[in-house]
């Protein structure tokens, strides 16, 4: 495989499990030093000890991305540690799952507080870093819930919509900076949160899937590849797109049988 990240330095939240694993050993497999954050630290304890035994150069830090003070200077210190910082992936997600008349004012702010807010305070620090660089690619990792209407997810929904827009924002104020912005919009993806449903929900999981134009959920490993074409030189002259990885489901007209 290329090492086209030879010498880069890449961030990424969330990134002890699913898209942001896959995406942190295909960056570490390509060259790159890579920084993984998380909650849980017996996951980035496994997600490092793979990396690394695969070859990788690998950092894993416990870290809250709801907690703003810590975010920000995580990414600061990698950047002092390391001198740079190319690349930054923000994965880290939170979702409710409920209708509008039992959602929590709770909920709602936690959904905002990872999937807006912390993308605004990483994206705000990397900038800084990047900008003297006068290069850097951010990717958002968003959701088909962004885009479309789902029942029963207004929180995750609507903050997810909040960070395409916001993903578009900072492409175009880092333009000119050589930093570029994109969103990847996931549909269903088998990580092992879905895994875990479908063995408790087998039916749903068959019809969830079945109404997907392709027949079946993503591997995190296909979504690892957009995000890592969209941090790599050969998307040089792409900037403030969401770019769907969904098997088609965005792009489907609905239609009852």
């Amino acid at each position: 495989m290329a090492q086209d990240f030879e010498g880069q330095v890449a961030i990424i939240t969330g990134g002890s499990d699913g898209i942001g694993l896959a995406t942190a050993s295909l960056l570490a497999q390509r060259g790159a030093q890579v920084v993984i954050c998380g909650r849980r630290q017996a996951l980035l304890d496994k997600a490092r000890d793979r990396i690394a035994a695969e070859g990788g150069k690998i950092d894993a830090v416990r870290l809250d991305v709801a907690d703003d003070n810590a975010l920000a200077a995580m990414i600061a210190e990698v950047a002092g540690k390391y001198g740079r910082l190319d690349m930054l992936v923000n994965n880290a997600m939170s979702t409710h799952y409920a209708p509008i008349s039992r959602l929590t004012l709770d909920h709602w702010r936690k959904d905002f507080a990872v999937n807006a807010d912390a993308v605004f305070v990483s994206t705000k620090a990397a900038m800084r870093v990047m900008a003297a660089a006068g290069k850097g690619a951010i990717v958002n990792i968003a959701s088909t819930c962004g885009i479309r209407a789902t029942a029963n997810m207004a929180s995750y929904s609507a903050s997810k919509a909040a960070l395409i827009h916001f993903t578009a924002v900072a492409a175009m104020e880092g333009a000119r900076q050589g930093i570029r912005v994109n969103a990847i919009v996931p549909g269903q993806v088998q990580t092992a949160g879905t895994e875990e449903f479908s063995a408790r929900a087998p039916d749903i999981a068959v019809r969830t899937a079945d109404a997907i134009p392709m027949g079946r959920g993503g591997q995190p490993e296909e979504l690892a590849q957009a995000i890592v074409f969209m941090l790599s030189d050969a998307a040089s002259y792409i900037t403030g797109t969401a770019l769907p990885v969904d098997g088609g489901k965005a792009a489907q007209l609905y239609m009852p049988a």
